[in-house]
């Protein structure tokens, strides 16, 4: 009887059970392929808390190099500014060893003249009009800026 089934079968049959049978099988497989690519493995797991671990602890270094970093370019402008502003001064000093320098600065900043010599103060109309109180204390010499200090204060005393 199972030589006349076999016979009863039509090769068209045959071939579509076998189509059938085939694509159950590659279905399953497919399925188990993917429900095993979905689930996480331990060592993935693993994986996965190692390296959040590490950039959990390496977050806090990194970030403070980084600052430090910046803190010391900072110092390096402020050091090299610090040296121009000696080098600047390391000139003026050399400036004022010159007898004709601080003679010249003498005279502009005091007003002092050599013995023998006039000395002239030109006075603008205009600027001579406006009150004291108006006068830029920078333009002003020095010692009237001292003594309008004295009178403000002893305005302020009564």
């Amino acid at each position: 009887m199972a030589v006349k089934d076999r016979d009863r079968f039509s090769t068209a049959t045959r071939l579509r059970l076998l189509g059938e049978q085939t694509a159950a099988r590659v279905y399953r497989s497919q399925t188990k392929r993917q429900a095993h690519r979905s689930r996480l493995t331990g060592r993935a797991a693993l994986l996965a808390l190692v390296l959040c671990t590490l950039v959990v602890a390496l977050a806090y270094p990194i970030r403070q190099y980084v600052s430090q970093r910046a803190e010391i370019s900072d110092l390096q402008r402020q050091e090299q500014q610090a040296k121009e502003r000696v080098e600047q001064l390391r000139d003026l000093k050399a400036r004022w060893q010159d007898d004709s320098y601080a003679e010249q600065q003498i005279r502009q900043r005091l007003h002092y003249v050599m013995p023998g010599e006039t000395g002239y103060v030109v006075v603008d109309p205009d600027r001579a009009k406006r009150s004291r109180a108006e006068r830029d204390a920078a333009d002003r010499p020095w010692y009237a800026n001292v003594w309008d200090g004295v009178d403000k204060s002893d305005a302020s005393d009564q």
